[in-house]
């Protein structure tokens, strides 16, 4: 019988694809506004040792620093999206090499402005901003610039940790390429014998099936593809973690935890508290797991079946219908935000939405000022495809909002506040439509997505915290990160997490570090997702209660960018996810999750 197999990229019809050329009209535009930020390079190199001067000189220096980086932004983004689609694609590659090292070309050159800021003095920064009507929207960029100022090095010295910013990426790059490009995986076979081609783009849909044979060969080969390049990923994990250890130390952080949590203001606390409140809620879990081995009529319950459907009546989902219920869930936020998310989404091609064979693994929202903010994914036609789409809706409407609210300097957010908002959509989504549908088959499926996005956010995320917390502890005790070490680690923490309810498959489950060729590199991003998601579990709370002003002031939030500092910008939005209680009370909504499931099943179970 024949291998069900992916799309080619040219076989995807050009309305299922998001729209590169509302950034550049054409490979050619691209490549002139490339010539044109060679052009403008020397003029901003010019301001070296010169911007204490005057507050104008200082203020005709961002002014020439924000049109490069704009610029700048629109040719990274461009080169992106030929890359993501079809990993394959060598021009496409070249074509993104060509962009990121301009990027860092551009950082380079602007090195020189942050330390000769620091000398003029924060003060004295601060007056010339009142003297200066251009230097005004400056205030807090200079606040920030001072809490920085013990991890700012000299002008030489920025200048060479920017330029080595591109070679370090090559861990980064060289590990994606692997898994998106050149690894191949044996296909799936489903309990019919019928063999199905496994790519990144249709992974999450095989490991949802309902036919155990298709969900157990697709999790194993899957799996085994990495495992046979498991040497050459350790190899490039090892490389990311010593790039982040030298980093920080160049900036004379304690640690590479600190160096990634400080510049946002986030105390190292915020992380401990969450790895805290995750091992003792592990309880919960384990009684999911119970729950589930119960509901499938497991003898033993497999990490591939750890996602299977508890109903065979799951419901088909469209695109459309997917566009159609998060616009129904997110109307308490406005027609304004409604609007523009439905047309962005059906008029605008923000969204690259279906699997094609070499397309990048995941999903992501992505843009710069200048742009749509565009979203990429691998939409299968279910409640999962959904929720992703929601989820990057989140982020993307966030971007919108700060970029039409912010100006240049404060147009981008931090990480830390970035999972808030696409958990948000996903949480308003659920709540809308387990209210207006009672089929107990489609609530236990809603539930179901909701308990593949907790396992995804809220237990392999905070498992692979710990992992990255303790291999960067590792390396600055000058200890080796192999294949087997990473390997081992991974799977005591993921034994501890799944107990004693789920069969471990060591070196399968240990090389899930090799599936996150992105995460991993992201210098401490993935508890984000686990304080993302409390952050948003919060907020939603206070909309669906009905508290006065609750929407509103969640607006506010999606409006101020980096115009605040993290913390204070969710304060504002009405949590405070420098203490505990917002992930204690995710865990309480897990929890629910876990008993309105029991009882569904419960019942679908009697009346059978």
């Amino acid at each position: 019988m024949a291998t069900k197999t992916l799309p080619l990229r040219k076989e995807i019809s050009i309305e299922q694809t998001w729209d590169a050329h509302s950034v550049f009209s054409s490979d050619a535009a691209w490549e002139k506004e490339i010539q044109l930020v060679h052009e403008q390079l020397p003029k901003l190199s010019s301001f070296c040792g010169r911007l204490g001067e005057s507050p104008k000189t200082v203020a005709d220096y961002f002014d020439a620093a924000e049109k490069i980086q704009r610029s700048v932004g629109k040719i990274l983004i461009y080169a992106n999206m030929f890359h993501t689609v079809d990993t394959s694609d060598q021009a496409a590659v070249a074509k993104f090499d060509r962009a990121r090292a301009l990027n860092f070309q551009v950082a380079a050159a602007m090195a020189f402005a942050q330390p000769e800021m620091l000398a003029i003095g924060i003060e004295k920064l601060k007056r010339w901003g009142k003297a200066e009507p251009r230097l005004t929207i400056y205030e807090h960029y200079f606040d920030e610039l001072g809490h920085r100022q013990g991890h700012i090095r000299s002008a030489e010295v920025e200048e060479i940790l920017n330029q080595a910013n591109d070679p370090f990426r090559t861990a980064a790059a060289t590990h994606g390429i692997l898994s998106d490009a050149d690894l191949t995986f044996k296909p799936a076979t489903t309990s019919t014998k019928e063999t199905v081609e496994i790519g990144q783009g249709n992974i999450g849909a095989l490991l949802t099936s309902p036919d155990r044979a298709l969900r157990k060969t697709a999790w194993e080969n899957y799996a085994d593809g990495y495992l046979a390049f498991k040497n050459t990923m350790a190899n490039c994990i090892a490389a990311g973690v010593k790039s982040n250890v030298l980093l920080a130390r160049a900036r004379k952080y304690a640690s590479a935890h600190e160096g990634a949590l400080k510049p946002n203001h986030i105390p190292l606390e915020v992380f401990h508290n969450l790895i805290k409140t995750y091992k003792k809620n592990l309880s919960t879990w384990h009684r999911y797991w119970k729950l589930r081995k119960k509901a499938l009529s497991c003898d033993k319950l497999h990490v591939y079946d750890t996602r299977a459907p508890f109903t065979e009546k799951r419901p088909s989902v469209s695109f459309k219908q997917s566009v159609d219920w998060i616009c129904e869930g997110m109307k308490p936020l406005g027609a304004e935000y409604v609007n523009v998310m439905r047309r962005g989404v059906l008029e605008q091609r923000w969204v690259d939405i279906y699997p094609n064979k070499g397309k990048r693994m995941g999903a992501f929202s992505s843009g710069a000022p200048g742009t749509h903010p565009f979203i990429f994914m691998s939409y299968n036609n279910d409640l999962f495809g959904m929720s992703t789409l929601a989820h990057e809706l989140g982020h993307s409407m966030h971007s919108y909002f700060t970029r039409a609210t912010q100006p240049f300097i404060y147009s981008r957010y931090s990480l830390f506040v970035a999972e808030v908002a696409s958990n948000f959509n996903q949480a308003m989504v659920r709540a809308h439509l387990l209210k207006t549908n009672s089929d107990p088959d489609f609530q236990i499926s809603v539930i179901e997505e909701a308990m593949a996005n907790f396992h995804r956010y809220f237990f392999v995320m905070p498992t692979l915290a710990r992992l990255e917390l303790e291999i960067h502890e590792r390396v600055e005790r000058g200890q080796a990160l192999t294949s087997e070490s990473l390997i081992k680690l991974m799977t005591e923490l993921f034994k501890e997490g799944y107990g004693s309810e789920v069969e471990i498959d060591h070196d399968r489950i240990g090389i899930t570090w090799g599936q996150f060729a992105t995460h991993l590199y992201s210098n401490f991003y993935v508890y984000q997702y686990a304080t993302g998601i409390s952050g948003a579990h919060a907020l939603a709370e206070r909309i669906l209660n009905g508290v006065s002003g609750a929407a509103e002031k969640y607006l506010e939030f999606l409006k101020a960018g980096s115009s605040l500092y993290p913390l204070d910008a969710l304060k504002l939005a009405g949590v405070d996810l420098s203490s505990p209680e917002p992930v204690e009370k995710t865990f309480a909504v897990l929890a629910q999750y876990v008993d309105r499931l029991e009882k569904l099943t419960e019942q679908r179970a009697s009346a059978a």
